[in-house]
């Protein structure tokens, strides 16, 4: 995947923001919150937003892009 979301989980993190506190808030879905753990999804415009607002922050704090590496 070529989005990381490494940056939003450090925030959460920093921000003291469990993984029950981000369910029961909803700041993101179970389903959204697993798929991206697992890189197995993204977040919409509309999560990047509400996190932004609750976080303080710009989208850039919270994912950046990597490039897939060539074999």
């Amino acid at each position: 995947m070529a989005i990381s979301y490494r940056k939003l989980f450090q925030l959460l993190e920093e921000k003291d923001w469990t993984t029950y506190k981000i369910r029961k808030e909803k700041l993101i879905g179970q389903g959204t919150l697993t798929a991206i753990k697992n890189r197995t999804g993204g977040l919409d415009a509309k999560t990047i937003s509400r996190l932004c607002e609750v976080l303080n922050c710009q989208p850039g704090d919270l994912m950046e892009y990597v490039p897939d590496k060539e074999e």
